[in-house]
Order: structure tokens, then C-alpha cells, then sequence
């Protein structure tokens, strides 16, 4: 069975990849690897998990993700953890900070059989970072892997973090702008995509075709789409504002696809200003989607004549990367990862306000052959460096680099 899988990604990546995350992975035989984050559904960082284990465990490696649980003071505080990252100026009462460290370290305890002896700890973003200070006497090596847009963080958010990041042996950011300080090895890897997944897989039309019709989208109308989490950062207001600019010279329709994600507090109250801000207007479509619906975003993208992304803060943006997976030229916003994915006039347009991505939705629906070409190349570009077997041998890499000891910093990124 592991073997059919390896198998599937050959067809999928090439032989030649499979094969050298099977090299990789040789000296790691049998090592534990667990991986810690605060949510099983949702969001980027699960869905990577929930491929990633399964190849690891393939490669015959033993690999397991645990997830921490708390109460809404815990996840009010993460979130703003994660909106200071970010850059936002946060409050960070005493008493939720409080919150976070007795949650982590309820949980420490909980997980200290699974933890304590394992090889490698990979722990996900601000929410677990805190679980370190309890292990002082681990056995493996723990490192901290940030998924956050962290280029200019509120500085008191960034200080509080750094205490519990700190002692950790080494750390990961999606990109050398979101790198901070520390005293260890420190690691690039940008996340990826699996084209395996319900939500990358080939699509008959009919399929297409029965989205499109239960969601009363018109077949014969442009259609432009977001998919993502109703975050401020993800700013769907002003995708809203972009559609509207266009809707007054081009027909269109506009989809606007997510969901929250447990340990996301604020996702209710945004996407009442979403709806409130769409009322009205037939041809917008705010939807919101269970976690589980990955055929139907899978349908949602190959529907779309152009895929937004118009994020003001963002650590990576899968989004991105599955809608050029599927031939879609994508705007974006001007900011964090997405910049790494969409190549300014080559895979799409990079934009910081409405005005802008309303200019260049005009320009491609009137533009088909540029529009084609930009799919045609960000399919090309996803293939070469966002799939999951690039990621898996870059994490392969960093656990192979930190058992032999290596001092010099590594980086792995791009082929």
C-alpha cells in the first residue's frame, strides 16, 4: 500500500524524485517524527500535514501530528500571536498571556509520552511554541516551523514569541524575508501543494458543470474567484470593490469561496461584513464551505477565468499555487509568498489595492490569449517548484543536515 503511493507520485512528479526522497530517506529508517500544531481542519498548515505524514510514513519513517486543544481565551491570544506576527498592533492582556502558557502547559503533559523521546518535534506557528519549556531534558530535536508572514511584526508580539522560540535548535520560514533573529540553525522551505488531493486532481466537466449549477453560477459569464479563510488579511472587502469597479464596464460574476478554522475566532464576525457588503447583488456569491469540500474547490478553480488572491498579509498562500496549478493566471496581492508564486507578468499580476486588481481583471477578460498563456506557464511553474515531493525532500534534507551535526545555515528552496 505505502509503496502504490510513492508509486502514484512518481506518475505524478518523475521517477527520478521519488527515488531520491527514497535515498534521502534511508539514514532516517525508523526515526519518530511528530509534528504539533492547533488544528486538524482548516487553513494551509493541516492540509500539508495530513499529506505529508502519510508520505513520510511511506518512506519508512515513523511519523505522527498531534494537535493542542484550549479554551477561547487561548485561541482569542493565539490569533492575535498571529496578527501581531503579521504586523498588526495587538493588545496582549496578562491575563490571556497567562491562558497561553497554562494551556501549553496542559498539554506538555498530555503529549510528554508521544514527545519526550521522539526524534524530531516539528512544532507549527505561535500557538504550540511554548510546549518546548517543558521537555528540558528531550531527547530529539525540536524545531520551530513559522507559516506566518512575519517580515515586520509588532515588536512587542514578536518579543513575547521569541522567549518560547528561542531555545528551540533550529527554525523554518516559508521565505528569507520572515526570518527573525534567533540564536540557531535557521531553514527555508516554502510550502507546496499535493496534485494528488482532492482538491488538485483532474475533474471530469460534468462534475464542473454540477458545482456551477448548485451554486447558480452562469456558464456563459466571466467568473472571477477567491478561495481562502474569512481573515481581514485575506481582505475579501476589497475584492468586493475590485468586482464592482469592473462590473461597471464588464459583465462578470464573482465568487467569493472559505471558511473559518477552529482556532480562528474572528472568521464569523468577518464574513458578516463580507455579506453585508455583497447584499444585494445576484451575480456575488459568498459561500461558505465545510472543511471537507475539496472537490468542490477543485471545481470552484477550474471554473474560474481568473483566480484572486488579494491578500495585504500573507505567509504563503496555497490558494495561489493550486489555481495555477490548474492553468489560471492569478492576481495577487503585493505581499509575502504570493510574491515568490505569482511572476509579475509572466504567472499573473501582482496588485495593492482594488483600483489595480480591477485594471488587470479588465485587461486579461479582454485579453483571452494572455490569459491562456499566464495558465499555461503558472501550471509550468507549479510543476517545477510547489509540489509536496519538492517540500518532503527539503524536510528530509534539514533532519539528515541537523543528526550529522552541520553548523554551516542551510537553505532549500527552488531547484
Amino acid at each position: 500500500m505505502m509503496a502504490d503511493i510513492l508509486d502514484s507520485y512518481a506518475q505524478a512528479a518523475g521517477q527520478d524524485v521519488v527515488d531520491h526522497l527514497r535515498q534521502l530517506a534511508k539514514p532516517l529508517a525508523g526515526a519518530r517524527v511528530v509534528h504539533v500544531n492547533s488544528t486538524r481542519e482548516g487553513g494551509g498548515v493541516a492540509e500539508i500535514l495530513g499529506k505529508l505524514i502519510p508520505l513520510k510514513r511511506a518512506l519508512g519513517i515513523d511519523a505522527g501530528w498531534e494537535v493542542i486543544t484550549g479554551g477561547p481565551g487561548f485561541y482569542q491570544l493565539t490569533k492575535s500571536l498571529h496578527n501581531g506576527l503579521q504586523g498588526r498592533a495587538v493588545p496582549l492582556p496578562q491575563h490571556l498571556l497567562r491562558e497561553y502558557e497554562q494551556v501549553n502547559a496542559e498539554n506538555a503533559e498530555l503529549l510528554r509520552g508521544v514527545l519526550q523521546d521522539a526524534d524530531f518535534v516539528f512544532i507549527h506557528d505561535p500557538q504550540p511554541a511554548a510546549l518546548l519549556s517543558h521537555f528540558p531534558d528531550r531527547k530529539g530535536i525540536w524545531i520551530w516551523r513559522c507559516h506566518i508572514d512575519a517580515q515586520r511584526p509588532h515588536r512587542p508580539t514578536w518579543r513575547y514569541v521569541r522567549q518560547w522560540v528561542t531555545p528551540y535548535d533550529a527554525s523554518i520560514f516559508s521565505l528569507p524575508e520572515f526570518a527573525q533573529p534567533l540564536p540557531h540553525r535557521q531553514f527555508l522551505v516554502p510550502p507546496s501543494i499535493d496534485p494528488l488531493s482532492e482538491k488538485n486532481i483532474d475533474l471530469p466537466e460534468g462534475e464542473v458543470a454540477a458545482v456551477r449549477q448548485k451554486h447558480d453560477l452562469d456558464p456563459e459569464l466571466p467568473m472571477i474567484l477567491q478561495v481562502s479563510r474569512y481573515d481581514r488579511f485575506k481582505d475579501p472587502l476589497g475584492v468586493i470593490a475590485a468586482y464592482q469597479l469592473v462590473a461597471h464596464h464588464t459583465p462578470l460574476q464573482l465568487v467569493l469561496a472559505g471558511g473559518g478554522a477552529s482556532d480562528d475566532p474572528e472568521a464569523e464576525a468577518v464574513l458578516s461584513e463580507v455579506r453585508v457588503a455583497a447584499e444585494g447583488d445576484p451575480r456575488v456569491k459568498v459561500l461558505l464551505l465545510p472543511p471537507d469540500a475539496h472537490r468542490t474547490i477543485n471545481a470552484l478553480q477550474r471554473a474560474a477565468d481568473i483566480v484572486l488572491q488579494k491578500s495585504l498579509r500573507e505567509g504563503f498562500g496555497l490558494t495561489v499555487t493550486e489555481a495555477m496549478w490548474k492553468g489560471k493566471p492569478v492576481i495577487g496581492g503585493d505581499t509575502g509568498g504570493i510574491r515568490l508564486q505569482v511572476v509579475q507578468h509572466y504567472t499573473g499580476f501582482l496588485v495593492r489595492t482594488p483600483e489595480g486588481a480591477a485594471l488587470r481583471v479588465r485587461y486579461l477578460l479582454h485579453r483571452r490569449d494572455v490569459l491562456n498563456m499566464m495558465g499555461e506557464r503558472a501550471h509550468r511553474f507549479v510543476w517545477e517548484n510547489f509540489l509536496i515531493t519538492r517540500h518532503l525532500r527539503e524536510y528530509l534534507a534539514i533532519m539528515l543536515g541537523m543528526r550529522v551535526g552541520q553548523t554551516e545555515r542551510i537553505e532549500v528552496g527552488f531547484d
